[in-house]
């Protein structure tokens, strides 16, 4: 029985492929209110624009790193990890050359590190990707390395 999925499959996953996603996303102020709201960060930079407009640099309210974070993965899931993934292992580096604000839009580009296959896990393996995220000006917003187990291909599903 095929597996329903968009994403690459381990083999699939060579280092050094590069991939344009097709998704972007706008980030509005109802993003950053809800997502900082609903994680518990009172963080006046997020959600006080009174305080952002006279106490900090950029003079209006930071989208949450946080969110930054997520969107960059999610919007990775689609063309790389859907159908295809056990779990997310964790992050190697998060880093974030520039803020972003409400209004600004992201693009994505994942590259894949590393691939291998699982030495206690058949059928599986593990591969390190390097998401980045660009606002609508070309600056890189967000950069993060992580690993996840990924699944092989089943043999059912070989073409």
């Amino acid at each position: 029985m095929n597996r329903p999925h968009s994403g690459r499959w381990l083999e699939e996953l060579t280092p050094g492929l590069t991939i344009q996603h097709v998704i972007r996303r706008t980030i509005t102020e109802a993003d950053n209110v809800l997502f900082t709201s609903i994680t518990m960060n009172p963080a006046w930079v997020h959600l006080d624009f009174d305080y952002a407009e006279r106490e900090t640099e950029y003079k209006k309210p930071l989208v949450n790193s946080m969110l930054t974070v997520a969107m960059v993965v999610g919007i990775s899931v689609h063309e790389t990890t859907l159908g295809t993934t056990v779990a997310n292992l964790g992050f190697d580096s998060v880093t974030f050359p520039a803020p972003l604000f409400h209004g600004d839009t992201i693009r994505v580009e994942t590259e894949v590190l590393a691939a291998r296959k699982s030495a206690s896990r058949p059928g599986q393996g593990i591969v390190t990707f390097e998401h980045r995220a660009f606002n609508q000006h070309g600056e890189l917003v967000c950069r993060a390395v992580r690993q996840a187990l990924m699944l092989e291909q089943p043999a059912d599903e070989v073409d």
